[in-house]
């Protein structure tokens, strides 16, 4: 058995007029030669925190854009992932929130240093894309989570906080 630090985290499924989900690129500081993945807005809970309030912060903080904890609404898709990041290992607790916008400039001004350091781009992305994409994509099933958020087929209620 691995130890693991447990986390809490809130990720944003920041969605356009034209159904395309903005999602950024990064990489592992502690590993920078195992390439680079496409993830979607979001991190780790501060103290406290909802997951709802965690998703504003992150959402702010990652792409400039302000809103409220009643505009994120509910989650739309939980899972659990483990991960290696920085040199730790990971067991994540995480909720996807819904949000639409007609159109947004990313700023990422807010970007903490870890997230200067890693994050290499970001770029807005269609279903087709993704489901075509042969570069890796968190979650691994992102496209059908980003498909049944989108079609309004899931919900997830329990566990508001963490």
């Amino acid at each position: 058995m691995t130890d693991y630090t447990p986390r809490c985290a809130a990720r944003v499924l920041l969605v356009d007029a034209a159904d395309r989900l903005l999602l950024f690129r990064g990489s592992d500081p502690a590993r920078p030669d195992d390439g680079r993945w496409w993830f979607t807005p979001g991190g780790g809970l501060d103290p406290g925190e909802t997951y709802a309030e965690g998703a504003v912060r992150e959402l702010a903080e990652e792409t400039g854009l302000r809103l409220s904890v009643a505009e994120v609404g509910e989650p739309v898709h939980a899972d659990v992932v483990e991960f290696s990041f920085d040199g730790v290992w990971y067991r994540q607790e995480q909720r996807f929130f819904l949000v639409r916008v007609s159109a947004h400039q990313v700023d990422t001004a807010g970007f903490s240093e870890v997230e200067r350091g890693s994050v290499d781009r970001y770029r807005w992305w269609s279903i087709d894309e993704l489901t075509g994409t042969t570069e890796r994509c968190y979650p691994l099933d992102l496209a059908e989570v980003l498909a049944r958020a989108l079609a309004g087929t899931t919900a997830v209620t329990e566990g508001q906080t963490c």
